[in-house]
């Protein structure tokens, strides 16, 4: 097949909400819509007999929480579809925010009973630095909550984003009968517990709302309301337009209830079909296409231990153009050296098949001894990188104290690597030895230290430090700058790349380094 071919067969995505709306489910049911699983696994506590798909990790399944992207890939009407589950949590954001480099797309995820909430709010800012097609599922309309009308406002008031209904609730909570599809013209009848793909609510085709099947189907009241519904929202809404929501403009908004499989399938059968295809991508050199005939792709994500029983280090591609080969020889851009894959990998979370090609769109794992470094690109001879994907200031500080001499070396090791994947900063101050861990969020030292202990046999606990912003220093002027570093011998670290990085012990102090030595630039990312 033609690359051209297998670019317009390909949708790459990621899904984004704020903690507990609802999104690692809607991944499970978009799974499981797509033939990939045949029975949704429950997104509980530990207690759960079936934990998700995309919740891998040992300490998720615990926790009943995602603390780092995963990656799927299913075909669904001849499409192959590319999903990446996003952790919801604000102390993982930086795994999130890099992650939607890697996509074209995404679905925002709202609970209906709560509606748009602040963690949604710093993901969309993301998106709209990119310009980033978003679709939006209104979920929980099995729940009691916020008025559809009052849903919509939410999104357009909070997010600055104009909404278009494509789908709408017949009833909500106790009232709840199912969705209708403006999209397709038709009613799907509710059915609570629909875990597997037989127990799927019953699809009724209405042509005309003013049809009595309506009434005989869900009651004269409801049908009433349904139409009254309707006339609003077509009258106050816009219609849908593809290439607004292209350019990231608008938004098509869905309702359902995703733990129940309502309101879905109309998602992901719209999704299909508006969606955007792989897209160019900015690099050093300019924008290259994905028809580029010339392979392309950049390191997004790096993760040690997906297998604990074969202790492998998995690094995610995003291709960007061409056609990826197994075992073909290409170039590390930052190392200048040659890269070859024997064994690249396509992923339904953890699990794992070996492939022997892959088109733009796609997102493989490369098993990684750590050459490899998150931000990487790998060319066909091209010496181009792409560009936007920083690593964030940390502003949770932590001074790393061994509990077990006996495993320094494992520690040292795991705290590398752990690093690496982007879980954390590793700093080292040049006035001494001693190893800090910055974060964006204080869970992460949990996940850190657990990770250390299951996965690298080594112990440790972490000692606060008084310091609040990270910052990488350059200047110009060499001179001006070893005399700054000099005269600030505790403030003064290393990160793992030995750039320079000045530790702010408040806000205050930070701006007044800043008005005082305008020779010097204080970066907030590595980028």
């Amino acid at each position: 097949m033609a690359l051209q071919d297998e670019i317009k067969k390909r949708r790459t995505f990621g899904i984004i909400s704020h903690p507990d709306a609802g999104k690692t489910t809607l991944t499970e049911k978009l799974l499981l819509f797509g033939g990939a699983i045949q029975v949704a696994g429950a997104i509980k506590s530990k207690k759960a007999s079936r934990h998700a798909t995309s919740d891998f990790m040992e300490i998720e399944k615990q926790r009943g929480i995602s603390v780092a992207t995963s990656v799927m890939g299913f075909e669904y009407r001849n499409t192959k579809v590319n999903l990446l589950d996003t952790p919801g949590h604000k102390d993982f954001c930086e795994d999130t925010y890099r992650t939607l480099t890697a996509v074209d797309s995404v679905v925002m995820v709202i609970d209906s009973t709560k509606g748009v909430e602040a963690q949604t709010e710093k993901l969309l800012e993301v998106c709209r630095m990119r310009n980033t097609p978003i679709m939006t599922f209104m979920n929980k309309l099995d729940r009691e909550g916020m008025d559809p009308i009052e849903l919509l406002d939410n999104v357009e008031d909070k997010l600055g984003l104009a909404v278009c209904p494509l789908s709408w609730p017949i009833g909500m909570g106790k009232t709840f009968q199912g969705v209708y599809s403006l999209y397709e013209k038709s009613i799907v009848l509710f059915k609570a517990g629909a875990d597997k793909q037989s127990k799927l609510g019953e699809v009724v085709r209405i042509s005309d709302l003013a049809d009595p099947v309506l009434d005989e189907r869900i009651g004269q009241f409801a049908a009433d309301k349904l139409r009254e519904d309707i006339e609003l929202v077509t009258g106050v809404y816009p219609e849908f337009n593809k290439n607004d929501y292209l350019a990231g403009t608008i938004t098509p908004v869905f309702f359902g209830s995703a733990v129940n499989n309502f309101g879905v399938r109309e998602l992901l059968d719209c999704f299909i079909d508006i969606a955007p295809n792989p897209r160019p991508r900015d690099t050093t050199e300019g924008p290259v296409a994905p028809d580029n005939p010339k392979f392309s792709g950049f390191i997004f994500k790096i993760h040690a231990n997906i297998d604990p029983k074969h202790r492998d280090r998995i690094a995610f591609l995003r291709i960007c153009s061409g056609t990826f080969e197994r075992n073909k020889k290409y170039i590390h851009v930052r190392s200048g050296k040659v890269y070859r894959s024997n064994n690249p990998t396509a992923f339904m979370a953890q699990a794992k098949e070996v492939i022997d090609t892959a088109y733009p769109g796609d997102i493989i794992g490369l098993h990684d001894t750590g050459e490899l470094r998150i931000g990487d690109t790998i060319t066909d001879g091209d010496k181009f990188s792409f560009k936007g994907i920083p690593s964030f200031s940390p502003e949770i500080f932590k001074v790393v104290v061994n509990e077990d001499p006996m495993k320094t070396k494992q520690l040292d090791k795991g705290l590398l690597q752990l690093c690496e994947e982007g879980v954390a900063q590793l700093f080292i101050r040049t006035d001494g030895s001693r190893k800090i861990i910055g974060t964006v969020g204080a869970l992460q030292f949990e996940v850190i230290q657990y990770r250390l202990e299951h996965e690298y046999g080594a112990k440790c606990r972490f000692e606060p430090l008084g310091f609040v912003k990270a910052c990488w220093v350059t200047s110009e002027d060499s001179n001006a700058l070893d005399i700054f570093i000099k005269s600030r011998p505790t403030q003064i670290a290393r990160d793992t790349e030995s750039r320079t990085v000045y530790l702010a012990e408040t806000r205050w102090s930070l701006d007044r380094e800043i008005a005082e030595h305008p020779e010097i630039t204080f970066h907030t990312t590595s980028d």
